[in-house]
């Protein structure tokens, strides 16, 4: 479906253009049983969500996201059967072969979260994500980042190892380290945190996604499977959002706006 097709069909009615999320995060759960339920095999599900995360990326577009985050590949993922892991690295490659000229002349700019740097992951497919990210970089509508290889506390960690080395070496001074100096050392310096979480299939956990990014998150859990989603779902969330009340914390005085959000 083209991005023109995506939008008409679109109800944006309810959504308040001026309290759009900064960055939207999306755990594609449900791939596999979406899968089971049709006797077909779990790739197939991979398969199918393909085409929804690039539906929710045209939806993105539409309501005017300017951060889109996707949790494509975990850490733990490497646990699963040898034939899906070889399925999502080469699927991955697939995907940016095939979808880089429609993301790159949408004005979308392509950022990766997560350790690019492990021998597990084939070289070939680590170029293609090079390309894509320097092939996308000027672009300015949105920025889409992909969590490959993602895990929330490997993250924190690889920011704490490079502060301390930081410190043993004598440029730094530990006393004068800020959350600012540890978030300037995660994967995609500079994305900002998420606003909201959204989770498909019914679970209601992040999963290692964006662990630091999400201490105030608002997170939104649908039972849908990741497949039967829609940029239109993405569209809800974020209205539901914006019905929430976000207080970091603080407390709200009786009758204020935030109280009467929700």
């Amino acid at each position: 479906m083209g991005t023109e097709e995506t939008v008409a069909r679109l109800d944006l009615t309810r959504v308040d253009p001026d309290r759009i999320p900064a960055h939207l995060g999306l755990i594609m759960d449900g791939n596999g049983r979406w899968a089971t339920e049709r006797n077909l095999p779990r790739t197939a599900g991979h398969a199918a969500g393909e085409a929804v995360l690039f539906e929710c990326v045209e939806g993105a577009l539409a309501v005017g996201l300017r951060w889109l985050s996707a949790y494509t590949f975990s850490t733990e993922n490497w646990t699963r059967s040898p034939d899906e892991v070889s399925f999502l690295m080469w699927f991955n490659e697939d995907i940016l072969l095939r979808r880089l000229d429609s993301l790159d002349g949408m004005g979308v700019r392509l950022h990766f979260a997560g350790d690019l740097a492990d021998e597990r992951i084939p070289e070939r497919n680590r170029r293609h994500m090079r390309d894509a990210v320097a092939r996308t970089r000027d672009n300015e509508r949105l920025a889409l980042v992909l969590a490959f290889n993602y895990g929330g506390r490997a993250e924190i960690m690889r920011a704490v190892q490079i502060l301390a080395a930081e410190v043993a070496a004598g440029h730094r001074n530990a006393c004068a380290i800020r959350e600012r100096d540890l978030a300037g050392h995660f994967y995609v310096p500079g994305m900002p945190d998420p606003d909201v979480i959204v989770r498909t299939s019914g679970e209601m956990r992040i999963s290692n996604f964006l662990l630091w990014g999400s201490a105030y998150a608002e997170l939104v859990f649908t039972d849908t499977l990741w497949p039967d989603f829609g940029a239109q779902d993405l569209v809800d969330a974020i209205i539901e959002f914006q019905m929430r009340g976000r207080r970091f914390g603080g407390a709200v005085s009786p009758g204020s706006p935030e109280e009467t959000d929700g």
